[in-house]
């Protein structure tokens, strides 16, 4: 088992963000240790099925999880799969890809939580949780821009699929290891700026996390804040990070990140290396989120973590 790949979960509803996650990610890993994995190709009905039988992609009964099991089950002892792909363009099936898994395997999707033996397969597990409102905006502007549809296209889309988000997709927080919500700033002045966002991140007692506490006795101000707070009824510590975060605010926490991990050394500081927390705005330019890739590096150090804990070598930077 000392040879399995390191495998991380990414959960969350439609346009949620876990595409953006799991790309930072796995630029830090480097691309050529990870393999993606999108749940989303696991669909058992192609969008015409769906329609006429009035039931939709995010149901299980809609989804082939017991091939899900059997993947990951296969991957987490280093063996290769044969994967379906869900084309979202065409809303039907292409042919299937072999999967051989790398050093660190990242499976993002719908429901990657909705069963024992799914959740028992991960090594960290994450849920993307942005207010409704931010994923509503997100989604229009993703299915617009990608996928052709129109505006109402989408609204209807969610309206319909609302009931199935509050019974299958939501209840996976639960699961998680961290709860991840980013949200816009509140203030006027940043009302009109969609890529400044805040980061609340959740992180439960199901793995040990870096010790943040000395980020109390410094001088951070407002901008990083740690607090204990209950999530779905039970105790966390939750890590606020502001989009207005300075450059030396957010080093005092990398510096955190990174003594414990000495690979995201080279990635600290974030000022600059705009791989790292990377948005592509609405013309093309490319900006850097604080909140985002200290997200992404966070997440990433649990990762190399759980690594060191099979007793692997660490990655080579």
């Amino acid at each position: 088992m000392a040879d399995r790949p390191i495998i991380l979960g990414i959960v969350g509803d439609s346009a949620a963000g876990k595409t953006t996650l799991t790309r930072g990610i796995a630029q830090v890993l480097g691309e050529h240790d990870v393999t993606t994995i999108c749940t989303d190709d696991y669909h058992r009905y192609d969008r015409q099925q769906r329609k006429e039988m009035g039931i939709s992609a995010l149901h299980p009964d809609c989804n082939y999880v017991d091939i899900i099991e059997q993947h990951l089950g296969l991957l987490r002892q280093g063996q290769p799969i044969l994967k379906p792909i869900y084309n979202h363009t065409t809303g039907g099936f292409d042919a299937p890809e072999y999967i051989q898994p790398k050093k660190f395997v990242i499976v993002e999707g719908l429901l990657g939580y909705s069963s024992k033996v799914a959740r028992d397969a991960y090594d960290v597990k994450v849920y993307l949780a942005p207010p409704e409102d931010l994923r509503t905006k997100w989604k229009i502007k993703r299915d617009t821009r990608k996928r052709g549809y129109t505006e109402a296209d989408v609204l209807a889309a969610l309206a319909a699929r609302e009931p199935d988000s509050e019974a299958f997709i939501r209840p996976q927080r639960k699961w998680a290891d961290v709860v991840i919500t980013f949200y816009p700033p509140t203030t006027p002045e940043d009302a009109s700026n969609d890529l400044l966002l805040n980061v609340n991140l959740v992180l439960r007692p199901t793995i040990p996390h870096p010790d943040f506490t000395d980020i109390l006795d410094t001088d951070l101000g407002k901008a990083i804040r740690l607090g204990l707070e209950r999530d779905m009824g039970k105790p966390v510590d939750v890590l606020a990070i502001d989009g207005h975060a300075t450059p030396d605010q957010v080093q005092q926490l990398e510096r955190i990140l990174c003594s414990d991990v000495p690979y995201l050394g080279q990635f600290c500081s974030l000022e600059g290396n705009q791989e790292v927390g990377k948005i592509v705005g609405t013309t093309g330019e490319t900006l850097q989120s604080y909140p985002l890739a200290l997200t992404q590096l966070l997440i990433t150090y649990h990762m190399l973590k759980a690594m060191n804990a099979t007793g692997k070598v660490q990655v080579a930077a």
